[in-house]
C-alpha cells in the first residue's frame, strides 16, 4: 500500500509553511512568486497570536511607517503612530487577502517527520506530503519561567506576560514584576497606574529614548544601519540573539519609558530576583552596576548616531541630547516579604519558540533548534521570524522581507538540486 493510501492525505505540495503570521505570509508570497506549490497551515486564525496571546494595551515598539511586508507597505493615515495588537492582526490579515495566500486555518500541526516523499506534516485535518518545510510559528510561543518559580508560596498568584491581559484580572495587593525589558516596564507602569503598588525586579536591560534629536529612535537605528547588521558580523552570535528587547513603549504621545519614569510614578526598583526562601524574595545587590552599564551602552549608541548625523547631515534633526543617568537608591532593597508586600508575581522574563511537534533530529543538547541563519540542520527545513535570525531586524514586521527573500532563494535552489538528483533514478526506473 502506498504512503498516501495508508493515511488520510490532504495533499502533496512542494512546501508546507507552518504559521500564518507576518513571517509565514511573507515566505508564502515569495514562494508564489517562484511558482512553488505550497500551503500555509495555521492552528487558529491568521495572525492568531496577535489576536489571542497579547495583553490588551499592547502596541508595536516600531512606528507604523516601518510596517511593511513584501510589496505591501503601510497605507494608513497615522505613520508616526504605533499599531495596537488588533491593528497589527488586521494588517497581517489584509496582507493574506492581498496575496491570496493559500492558508488553511484551524489546522494545528501535530507532528512533522521525514518520509519517502521528503516530509509528512500531520494535522487533525489530514496529512500533507512535501519536499520542504518552513517553520514560521514565531519566537514567542512559550513564556520562559525560571525554575525558582517552583519555590513561590502557594498563596502567591503567578502570571506570565503570555497569560496577562489587564490589571483587572489581578487579586488586590502588591505586584512583583520580574523582568525589565519592554514588556516588564510596560506592565509595571500599567499595573502601578491602576492603583496596585508595584515592585520591579531589574536584570540586564537595554535603555533607549523613544525620540532622539526629533526623530523616533527606530528611525535612527534604521538610517544608521544598526537594524541591518548581520548575525555573522556579531562578535558573539548566541549572545546577540539573547539581548533583551529595548525599554520602549508605543504610546501616542511618543513618550520615553525607562526606570526613572517608573520610579517617578511610584514603582519600586530592586535588583535581579535571585531566590526565594522562607516566603521571602531575595534580590541581587548589583542593581547600580547593571543600570550604569545600560546607561553607558545607551550613550555609546547615541554618540554613534551623532557621528553618523554629522557625516550625513540628515535634514530636520535637533541638537545633540543626553539623558539623566538611572537613579538608584544608595542602599537598594534586597528582600521582599511575599504575602505581605506582594500578592501577585508577574513573570516578564521572555519567551521561546515551541517546536515540540517536530519529530526530527534537529535539536541540540539544550533542546534548541539547530540552524544556520534559518537553514536547519535537516536539509529541507527552514525557520523564519526568530530574533536576529539573519539581521538585527529579523523578528520585526519590516524585517521579515529580507530574510524571507534569502531563505526562499536557498529553498528554491535546494528543491532544484533535489529534483535533479532524482531524475537519473526515475530514468533508470522507467
Amino acid at each position: 500500500m502506498s504512503e498516501s493510501a495508508s493515511r488520510g492525505i490532504a495533499g502533496t505540495v512542494d512546501v508546507v509553511v507552518i504559521g500564518a503570521g507576518h513571517s509565514g505570509l511573507a515566505i508564502s508570497y515569495l514562494l508564489g512568486q517562484h511558482s512553488l506549490r505550497h500551503v500555509v497551515l495555521e492552528r487558529g486564525e491568521v495572525a492568531n497570536s496577535w489576536r489571542t496571546e497579547r495583553w490588551d494595551s499592547l502596541h508595536l515598539l516600531t512606528p507604523n511607517w516601518m510596517a511593511r511586508l513584501p510589496d505591501y507597505p503601510y497605507q494608513g493615515d497615522d505613520p508616526d503612530g504605533y499599531m495596537s495588537a488588533g491593528q497589527i492582526a488586521d494588517f497581517i490579515s489584509d496582507y493574506a487577502t492581498y496575496t491570496s495566500a493559500p492558508v488553511l486555518t484551524r489546522t494545528a500541526v501535530n507532528r512533522v517527520a521525514q518520509s519517502s516523499h521528503g516530509f509528512r506534516v500531520e494535522t487533525q485535518n489530514g496529512d500533507w506530503l512535501c519536499r520542504a518545510v518552513v517553520l514560521a510559528t514565531g519566537a514567542f510561543s512559550k513564556p520562559v519561567i525560571p525554575r525558582l518559580a517552583e519555590a513561590m508560596p502557594a498563596t502567591i498568584e503567578q502570571l506570565s506576560a503570555h497569560s496577562y491581559r489587564n490589571p483587572g484580572q489581578l487579586v488586590p495587593g502588591g505586584v512583583l514584576v520580574v523582568g525589565a525589558s519592554a514588556t516588564g516596564l510596560q506592565l509595571a507602569q500599567e499595573i502601578q497606574l491602576s492603583g496596585r503598588p508595584v515592585t520591579l525586579a531589574v536584570g540586564e536591560h537595554v535603555r533607549l529614548p523613544r525620540i532622539y534629536r526629533g526623530r523616533d529612535i527606530q528611525w535612527w537605528m534604521l538610517a544608521t544601519g544598526v537594524l541591518d547588521q548581520r548575525i555573522e558580523d556579531a562578535d558573539d552570535p548566541d549572545r546577540a540573539r539573547r539581548v533583551p528587547s529595548p525599554q520602549l513603549v508605543g504610546a501616542s504621545d511618543r513618550t520615553t519609558l525607562d526606570l526613572n519614569v517608573l520610579q517617578g510614578q511610584g514603582v519600586k526598583i530592586v535588583g535581579r530576583l535571585m531566590g526565594i526562601r522562607d516566603a521571602t524574595a531575595q534580590f541581587s545587590g548589583t542593581l547600580r552596576n547593571v543600570c550604569a552599564l545600560a546607561d553607558l551602552k545607551m550613550n555609546r549608541l547615541l554618540a554613534s548616531i551623532d557621528e553618523w548625523a554629522e557625516a550625513n547631515a540628515p535634514s530636520g534633526v535637533g541638537p545633540i541630547e543626553r539623558f539623566a543617568p538611572t537613579a538608584i537608591d544608595a542602599a537598594p532593597q534586597l528582600k521582599l516579604k511575599l504575602g505581605e508586600d506582594v500578592r501577585t508575581v508577574l513573570w516578564a522574563t521572555g519567551f521561546r519558540p515551541d517546536f515540540s511537534w517536530l519529530d526530527l533530529p534537529i535539536f541540540d543538547r539544550k533542546g534548541d533548534l539547530k540552524h544556520d541563519r534559518g537553514v536547519a540542520d535537516v536539509p529541507g527545513v527552514y525557520v523564519v521570524g526568530l530574533p536576529y535570525l539573519r539581521r538585527r531586524k529579523s523578528s520585526f514586521i519590516h524585517g521579515a522581507e529580507d530574510d524571507a527573500r534569502e531563505l526562499t532563494a536557498h529553498l528554491t535552489d535546494y528543491l532544484d538540486r533535489t529534483i535533479k538528483r532524482e531524475m537519473p533514478l526515475r530514468a533508470v526506473a522507467t
